[in-house]
């Protein structure tokens, strides 16, 4: 059998990684040949790609775009599979601020860990829906994640970078008090918010026990459909807790 580490995407296991636990307990892996150890990272050392890089770890799994950053820097890294098949990030806000869709955020205060790709995808959603993004006040909220009751109390009007799927479900706050949009709802370009990767050399060294076991769908699988891009003009923005249709 096989032995394979994989390294999770965060400090410790979160929703995200639920498939993978749950395919070790039902023996999935092992119906594989494959011995699966499912570890995370010591961020002293170093991200899931550091380790990776590191020949650490056989399998990881990390966002996009760090992978192309260490791209870029020539690192043999690669991505084989999606863990996320749409982007898990959001813009959340509360109603009675006045916004009811991207291009209201100027002149609003938006809380987010303002990284150079954290600005440019902002402004993108606002500048895409009509907007002005220079008008966009920032707040640094480094890597804090406000939620809805941080937002009524104050201490922002809105906040970039939740994930719709996690993020968007904690705090007290009424549902229908609560503004929650998809990024990939709302005009930004399709992407992976998770990706399962290696090195090269792992691939090139040992590609076809690895290729037999890919995850193949089971009966009762859950699939979503395909959306489709935003159309704000059909939208009916007289509701404030209405969500832009897919």
């Amino acid at each position: 059998m096989s032995h394979i580490r994989v390294m999770l995407d965060y400090f410790h296991p979160w929703p995200n990684s639920a498939g993978f636990f749950v395919a070790r307990d039902r023996g999935w892996y092992r119906e594989a040949g494959l011995e699966v150890e499912l570890s995370v990272q010591d961020p002293g050392r170093g991200d899931t790609l550091e380790y990776l890089a590191r020949r650490q770890a056989d399998f990881g799994i990390f966002p996009p775009n760090r992978l192309l950053v260490r791209r870029a820097q020539g690192q043999p890294l690669i991505a084989v599979s999606a863990v996320n098949h749409r982007a898990l990030e959001a813009i959340q806000t509360v109603t009675g601020r006045g916004i009811e869709r991207p291009r209201d955020l100027a002149g609003r205060r938006l809380a987010y860990n303002p990284t150079p790709r954290g600005r440019a995808l902002v402004r993108h959603l606002v500048a895409a829906d009509g907007g002005d993004p220079d008008a966009v006040v920032t707040v640094d909220a480094g890597y804090r994640e406000l939620t809805v009751d941080d937002l009524e109390s104050g201490e922002a009007d809105a906040t970039f970078g939740v994930y719709w799927s996690w993020d968007a479900l904690r705090g007290g706050l009424p549902e229908e008090r609560r503004l929650t949009w998809p990024v990939d709802e709302i005009g930004a370009p399709r992407y992976h918010s998770y990706l399962l990767g290696t090195h090269e050399e792992t691939v090139r060294a040992i590609p076809t026990p690895y290729a037999a076991s890919s995850p193949r769908p089971r009966a009762g699988s859950p699939r979503r459909p395909p959306t489709s891009p935003p159309r704000w003009h059909s939208w009916n923005a007289s509701s404030p807790t209405s969500r832009a249709p897919s």
